[in-house]
């Protein structure tokens, strides 16, 4: 069943809530470069024909809509946090910035965010709807999916690192990623206080930590 407007109706019913964004994230789960987190505001208008959870679609088909996208929709913002921010701040923290950065950058500000999931990592002032798989229920987070995973997989593509295949895998632990890190070390993309440093014993003592009594945003490096 394609998404459906229905999520983004009941929150415009409210009379407080003019305007709703769809909210999606890609990368929070990658070794390598940064989270990027889009929003999308539409006027409720048909949607591109086969728009749907970007995870189900083939990267020709992201590609394609992400070209339809813009001239349909009302409004898009995007945001990232970088590898450093994630290794400083923690995934919750950089995801809640990039997420602003997206709506701060939308053409206007909405009454409601619809936000993939289970947990609200964006937090007030934003009135937050948490929907499981909402990128395969609502069309506008369907829409922020499919633009933020061709958005980041694009950038991934231009960091070279041949080697470590980020053209393909866009920072994910694939074999050849791990075959790479295992043999070369992490690169100056790769996000240093994950535990993946932990099983590479030639590398692990460039592992960075947070220091849990350090004010936010430091971070100390152990050897």
């Amino acid at each position: 069943m394609p998404p459906t407007y229905d999520i983004e109706r009941l929150l415009l019913s409210q009379p407080s809530v003019s305007t709703v964004a769809g909210v999606d994230e890609v990368g929070r789960g990658a070794w390598a470069g940064p989270v990027t987190v889009c929003a999308v505001v539409t006027d409720l208008s048909e949607p591109p024909a086969g728009l749907t959870d970007s995870k189900q679609l083939t990267a020709a088909r992201r590609e394609a809509l992400a070209a339809e996208l813009p001239s349909w929709a009302a409004g898009i913002g995007y945001g990232e946090a970088t590898h450093e921010e994630i290794d400083a701040l923690g995934m919750t923290e950089a995801l809640r910035r990039a997420a602003r950065r997206a709506l701060d950058a939308l053409p206007v500000r909405p009454g409601a965010v619809i936000l993939d999931g289970s947990h609200d990592y964006i937090g007030p002032p934003w009135p937050v709807r948490l929907e499981v798989r909402g990128d395969a229920a609502s069309v506008s987070v369907a829409a922020a999916s499919v633009l933020a995973k061709v958005r980041r997989d694009a950038h991934m593509a231009t960091l070279g690192c041949d080697d470590y295949g980020f053209a393909d895998n866009a920072g994910y632990p694939s074999p050849v990623h791990q075959e790479a890190l295992a043999r070369l070390g992490p690169t100056e993309h790769h996000r240093m206080s994950w535990s993946y440093l932990d099983d590479l014993p030639q590398w692990r003592h460039l592992k960075r930590h947070r220091d849990p009594a350090a004010s936010e945003g430091q971070v100390s490096l152990f050897g």
